[in-house]
């Protein structure tokens, strides 16, 4: 597990949040479906990138909030030519570039599997759009 990072890891040990288990287990989920993401703290949450890119980032805050920010890395870039299709109805748009999970995107006391399911094709398909 090459793409799992030791500063992550040590805080999802130390992390104090309602939703723990569902943060680790979509972490994992995330991880494990592609071997070219990696992860870093930003925001002081888990972030996934691709090359050293971030693309989407855990928002942890407030203390009840677990949702997933897909952005298009730190520095403002043209969205112009930039499209994508959200098919699962689980973002809401931020900016033409940047949309944020609905609360409920991450809400496993529905069916987990389902979720988790379309929350990982969703980055994968993010990542694939924005590198």
């Amino acid at each position: 597990m090459t793409n799992r990072s030791p500063a992550v890891e040590r805080f999802m040990q130390e992390l104090d949040h309602p939703r723990k288990d569902s943060i680790a287990a979509l972490r994992s989920a995330i991880l494990d479906a592609n071997d070219d993401i990696t992860e870093q703290i930003k925001w002081d949450a888990p972030s996934f990138g691709i090359a050293g890119e971030d693309r989407v980032t855990f928002r942890l805050q407030p203390r009840d909030v677990c949702q997933l920010v897909f952005h298009r890395g730190v520095k403002v870039k043209d969205s112009a030519d930039f499209a994508f299709e959200d098919n699962t109805g689980l973002l809401k748009w931020a900016a033409p570039d940047r949309a944020i999970s609905s609360r409920d995107a991450l809400d496993v006391s529905r069916d987990e599997a389902v979720q988790t399911t379309a929350i990982v094709t969703l980055v994968n398909r993010w990542m694939d759009a924005t590198t």
